[in-house]
């Protein structure tokens, strides 16, 4: 029996959901690993420890995927909810309205930080260690925002995760 296009578009909000739970986590646990602030002089001075840049390429890639998952999510959960996606600008508003985003402000600032990371390739430490710790100090609010965003689609559109136990480990931080 084959599902409803209703059906499977609400199955995809549910994966979306879990990736971003996991996303969200992982980004979380592999910061951890971090001590914080990174400087200019500790990366120049660690410039060939492979594993600590392998942590902050990891961490890079996180957020930026992390940032795309949601708004993915968010676009996709107002779809279910009959809310205008014209622009990406109608959603994030409903979904600061909503409650899902604390701020439109900080969300912005994650969308530059992702596009710095995709798209600058710098050879300046100093530079190097501000966006690290610029995207550090958002890791906090891309967490909010994937809790915010189950919570929502959970209450309004009864979908969740099918595996949530990411989530309840979020929620607990």
């Amino acid at each position: 029996m084959s599902l409803s296009v209703l059906e499977e578009s609400r199955g995809h909000l549910a994966d979306l959901l879990e990736a971003s739970q996991r996303c969200a986590w992982y980004l979380q646990a592999g910061a951890a690993k971090v001590r914080w602030p990174v400087t200019g002089a500790e990366l120049a001075q660690r410039s060939r420890d492979l594993e600590f840049y392998e942590r902050l390429a990891a961490i890079n890639e996180r957020f930026g995927k992390l940032q795309d998952l949601l708004a993915t999510t968010m676009r996709h959960l107002c779809e279910l909810s009959g809310e205008n996606t014209e622009s990406f600008l109608r959603v994030a508003s409903f979904c600061h309205k909503a409650g899902i985003l604390s701020s439109l402000e900080d969300w912005q600032t994650c969308r530059s930080l992702r596009n710095r990371a995709a798209h600058a390739y710098g050879t300046d430490y100093t530079e190097t260690a501000g966006h690290f710790n610029a995207m550090r100090a958002q890791i906090g609010f891309l967490t909010d925002t994937v809790i915010g965003v189950s919570a929502y689609v959970r209450e309004n559109l009864q979908i969740q995760a099918a595996d949530e136990s990411f989530l309840r480990e979020l929620v607990g931080r």
